[in-house]
């Protein structure tokens, strides 16, 4: 499984991905984000999925790319691009992979920004290769195993937050995947696109680099929880 989340704010685009990969008994890490830069052309992108649609799907998308980004204007044309790849493993491969009993998988992130954006921008494709833009409603998406760290955005993200506080938030809604799911896990990639910045900023962190801050948080919620008002417990637990 995977976890990857992109957060699009008013101060620029923040994504993180955990890095492990499970296959039947055997873990090993593997990046899952790539990144194209060409002049003031800036995009990321992470996937999750089967690991086999994954990698040719980049293959293909590399190719089609062939180090020409600057013939792109805005970054959903990157996103089309990027479809069509997957509608053409898709015709390769779906078929083959459903008579072996596996289903053709594969979701992506898209960030960034091109010299013909207004704004810098966020995207989440599909396994049929359509497309949605994240805005001000919901100013993240999230791709593998969402389940847990959802909550923790919807209670906290919007989009007039920080750098700074969107990461610490998108890390915690990590942690609390990771402690909940074996299949999710360090090290974690880290991506940050500040608003008119030249460069995307790119940094790994390994478990021991935030065990001290995941132990805080786990503190916290105790704490937290021991706070909460308790009459309407008192008011079973009375009769």
């Amino acid at each position: 499984m995977t976890y990857c989340i992109g957060i699009k704010l008013k101060a620029g685009l923040v994504a993180l991905s955990d890095s492990r990969i499970t296959s039947g008994n055997e873990t090993t890490n593997a990046r899952k984000y790539k990144i194209y830069e060409q002049g003031d052309q800036h995009i990321f992108l992470m996937t999750s999925g089967l690991r086999s649609v994954r990698d040719k799907t980049l293959t293909y998308f590399q190719e089609s790319l062939n180090d020409k980004l600057d013939n792109f204007n805005k970054l959903y044309e990157v996103v089309n691009a990027l479809g069509d790849q997957i509608k053409r493993v898709a015709a390769e491969d779906k078929r083959s992979l459903a008579e072996s009993g596996l289903d053709f998988s594969i979701n992506t992130i898209v960030g960034g920004k091109l010299v013909g954006d207004d704004e810098h921008k966020l995207y989440m494709l599909y396994p049929q290769g359509n497309w949605i833009e994240i805005g001000e409603g919901t100013p993240f998406c999230i791709i593998g195993n969402s389940g847990y760290g959802t909550p923790i955005l919807r209670r906290t993200i919007t989009p007039y937050s920080s750098i700074r506080f969107a990461l610490t938030a998108a890390f915690l809604s990590f942690d609390s995947t990771r402690v909940s799911a074996n299949d999710v896990g360090y090290p974690v990639d880290v991506m940050i696109y500040e608003k008119e910045s030249s460069k995307i900023k790119v940094k790994r962190f390994f478990e021991g680099d935030l065990q001290a801050i995941s132990k805080m948080w786990g503190e916290m919620l105790t704490q937290s929880v021991n706070k909460i008002p308790e009459d309407w417990v008192d008011s079973i637990l009375s009769e």
